[in-house]
């Protein structure tokens, strides 16, 4: 059986990203989860990919850029119950983006507790997931199921918040369904947009507590990051550089940070450090610097060795 360092599962989509011309579009492969295999992959771990794609020609192309990849698809059949997911992104001229989704629904939302297999979650080191595919059914069910049992078969558990006002308009609502799945995460990461979701930022180490999370990490845009970890905080700050389109970099990011504490060659998150957090914030901080200053989400992610060179 093949075994993993990590499995991410949720959404693939398509991103529109502004084109040079105006009110043009130029398509690339993207969607939270997909980024960070992508990031981890190019960061030459063993990674596979859980959901479902379109049988159709963005499908296909996902599907192949997996591929050229190396990230296994769980789910390599592709359904005709509905297309591609497809994500439109607005750019502004600090490079921070918005997002307009064709999602009623998507291919991504059909994920169910069928595609979870419980060998796939054993075989891997660490499964990561976001909160998108809580937002509707089925997908929600399989998310939830596939969290608490790699926490039930002591895997490391990662979780982006990554809330979308255009998926879900209600903040309220996603809180539900992410306070729903917190007693499974070891690794839990939010924007310093998204304090609400653990009680602001006096109450994280409660937070923490109450939910047993290990490492809580809040990224802060071009500042940097800021760990949280056995009761210490610390903000970890980013090389300045030129951001052209940050579509993917909190992604590249992330997939940077998992890939790094991956390295350390960790199982379970009682033998994550300060140290191993902090090391593991510098090489992601470069991942998403890296990231930002290219267009195009997927297209944009580095590999180790770029990271390596960037330190």
């Amino acid at each position: 059986m093949k075994t993993y360092d990590i499995i991410c599962a949720g959404e693939m989509l398509i991103d529109f990203t502004p084109g040079k011309e105006p009110h043009t579009f130029t398509a690339n492969p993207g969607g939270a989860p997909a980024n960070v295999a992508i990031s981890t992959a190019r960061n030459e771990l063993s990674t596979a990919f859980l959901g479902i794609l379109g049988n159709d020609d963005f499908g296909k192309r996902l599907k192949e850029t997996l591929e050229v990849n190396q990230v296994t698809l769980l789910c390599p059949e592709l359904t005709d119950k509905a297309i591609t997911t497809l994500a439109f992104v607005t750019l502004y001229e600090d490079g921070e983006r918005s997002f307009t989704f064709a999602r009623k629904p998507g291919a991504d939302i059909l994920l169910s507790t069928n595609d979870v297999k419980e060998e796939d979650i054993q075989s891997c080191r660490m499964f990561h997931a976001g909160s998108i595919s809580l937002s509707d059914y089925p997908s929600s069910e399989a998310i939830k199921y596939a969290l608490k049992l790699a926490h039930d078969k002591k895997k490391l558990v990662s979780f982006d918040v990554n809330y979308r006002d255009m998926i879900w308009h209600d903040m309220e609502k996603c809180k539900r369904e992410v306070d729903s799945i917190l007693t499974y995460v070891d690794l839990l990461k939010i924007s310093d947009e998204e304090l609400y979701f653990v009680g602001g930022e006096d109450n994280i180490n409660n937070f923490m507590k109450h939910y047993n999370i290990r490492v809580l990490i809040q990224t802060l845009g071009a500042d940097g990051a800021k760990y949280y970890f056995n009761g210490n905080h610390k903000v970890v700050p980013s090389k300045k550089v030129k951001a052209v389109d940050a579509t993917g970099a909190g992604d590249a990011f992330w997939g940077g940070f998992l890939s790094r504490l991956l390295m350390f060659g960790i199982n379970d998150a009682s033998e994550i450090t300060e140290e191993m957090v902090e090391t593991a914030l510098i090489y992601g901080n470069t991942s998403g610097g890296l990231c930002v200053q290219k267009m195009g989400g997927i297209p944009a992610i580095p590999n180790k060795q770029t990271i390596e060179n960037n330190l």
